[in-house]
């Protein structure tokens, strides 16, 4: 029993880099996050790369120790620091590229996919289409404005509409004097219509 104890905390450990890589990625990104056995195979994948890339940053590391400055000798401690820098520059530079469709647009100029790397249609529709919006909502009210902050899920969630006005029947707008936003349940909401007016609040 000791000794799968011991075996399984080495395992974790071993897996560590790799469990704190994507740690980093689904906190800055609004991926939803995968199940347990799901979570273990990115675990894995991620570590293998960190391994990969370790002696590339050891060799960087210890050429910077010899021309450069010395911080201190290569050692265990040292290993542990590289793998926990590793991990963290992996997440930021994996969620960098979720955020902006990086490696899908280069792969879809390719020929190679024609997927992006947002985790839904309406995650990739707000992330790239930056304008007004007009929120109808179920019971038949309009309401316009600039979409400050906006849910991840289309069904959970709230947005936040900065410059907020209602839309009347015949097209005319009731703004909303002295009101800096509207905070609204997207659970409320029927559709979003994108306006053609690619221009932010000015106080943004």
């Amino acid at each position: 029993m000791p000794e799968i104890a011991k075996d399984t905390i080495a395992l974790l450990s071993y897996l560590l880099p790799g469990f704190l890589a994507a740690w980093v990625l689904y906190g800055l990104t609004s991926n939803p996050k995968p199940s347990q056995f799901e979570r273990v195979i990115e675990a894995l994948i991620l570590t293998f790369f960190i391994h990969v890339m370790l002696p590339v940053a050891q060799g960087v590391m210890m050429f910077l120790g010899k021309h450069v400055y010395a911080l201190r000798p290569w050692d265990s401690t040292s290993q542990n620091l590289c793998k926990l820098l590793l991990a963290i520059a992996t997440g930021v530079l994996l969620a960098i590229y979720t955020n902006n469709d990086g490696a899908h647009k280069w792969l879809r100029k390719l020929g190679l996919t024609t997927r992006n790397s947002f985790p839904s249609e309406w995650v990739g529709v707000f992330s790239r289409k930056i304008t007004y919006v007009v929120l109808h909502f179920k019971d038949g009210r309009r309401l316009y404005g600039w979409p400050r902050e906006w849910p991840s899920q289309h069904d959970k969630g709230h947005f936040y509409i900065q410059e907020p006005s209602w839309v009347l029947q015949d097209g005319g707008q009731i703004s909303l004097e002295n009101v800096d936003g509207l905070l609204v349940p997207s659970s409320a909401v029927k559709w979003v219509e994108f306006v053609d007016t690619p221009e932010e609040p000015q106080d943004a």
